[in-house]
């Protein structure tokens, strides 16, 4: 079975990557940082900062079919952790607006830098895409 590229045109054009891919129904999220469709890292903080990367992640999971409730991994990239981590009320707050209570695997790692240099924050995901 092939697999399908996932690029959605309301996010930034891609160039060297994909934002997403689709083999049967796994969808394989790339990661994404707070840009904005003019390629700019979103103003403000963490909070501001994980609200646009995980929108773009929920952005390429509905272009190809899924939906928040089919993740089943995620993994966010932090280059500041303790600055996560004392917003995390905050962000779950977000999380579960944006995506409900169901949460999948996750793991929050930290870097010492993200590709664009100002980028707080980078989220990279797996779903599995049910049967409706």
């Amino acid at each position: 079975m092939g697999h399908k590229t996932v690029n959605p045109e309301s996010l930034p054009k891609p160039s060297g990557f994909a934002h997403g891919i689709l083999a049967g129904n796994t969808v394989f999220l790339g990661g994404q940082t707070a840009l904005d469709k003019d390629m700019k890292i979103v103003p403000g903080g963490i909070v501001e900062q994980f609200t646009q990367a995980f929108s773009n992640v929920l952005t390429t999971l509905r272009e190809a079919g899924g939906q928040p409730d089919d993740l089943v991994n995620v993994t966010i990239f932090l280059t500041d952790v303790e600055d996560y981590m004392a917003h995390g009320r905050e962000i779950g707050r977000i999380w579960r607006d944006m995506a409900g209570s169901q949460y999948p695997a996750m793991a929050g790692i930290g870097v010492t830098r993200l590709w664009q240099e100002e980028a707080l924050i980078e989220i990279q995901a797996i779903a599995v895409i049910s049967e409706r």
